[in-house]
């Protein structure tokens, strides 16, 4: 039988909330250990000279993307709740460790976003109580925030690939 230390055991947030904090603070994590290594001039290099995606061209672009994309789910989450609040502005960055603050400071965000809402909030079956996304996309708040997890893992991959070809 496998048992653990009790001083090395991680503990779970409580609930249906918890549990998306808990996955999404793992992906935020992941992509913070991604990018760790990344030398600063290595930043801005065209990682992409093919993508119409403005966002994709480069180490830079992709994170300060996925930093504003993280503040407009959790904004459009607590828009929901009734208090208007506007996301920041896209700001690139020139250092990783700058990018791994504001991925932390989006998460802390998230959560207290988040931390407004019951578990019984989170899945709305009734279209009118969804977030209509800025993509045109109805969600209630469970599936903004699968969708949310995913778009950091997705652009996750996207870092890893572009570490391979830059032998970074």
């Amino acid at each position: 039988m496998f048992t653990k230390s009790s001083t090395s055991r991680k503990q779970y947030r409580a609930g249906a909330i918890g549990a998306l904090l808990d996955v999404y603070e793992n992906a935020i994590g992941q992509l913070q250990q991604t990018i760790a290594d990344i030398p600063e001039e290595a930043l801005t290099i065209i990682a992409d000279n093919q993508t119409t995606d403005p966002d994709c061209v480069s180490v830079q672009t992709i994170l300060s993307h996925v930093v504003h994309s993280g503040y407009g789910y959790a904004t459009n989450i607590r828009n929901q709740k009734g208090t208007p609040v506007t996301r920041p502005e896209k700001t690139p960055r020139f250092t990783i460790n700058e990018y791994r603050n504001d991925l932390q400071l989006v998460f802390t965000f998230t959560a207290e976003t988040l931390n407004r809402f019951t578990d019984d909030e989170l899945e709305q079956k009734e279209p009118a109580l969804k977030i209509l996304t800025g993509w045109g996309q109805l969600y209630d708040i469970e599936q903004l925030m699968e969708h949310a997890i995913t778009h950091i893992l997705r652009h996750n991959r996207q870092i890893e690939k572009i570490k391979h070809t830059l032998s970074l």
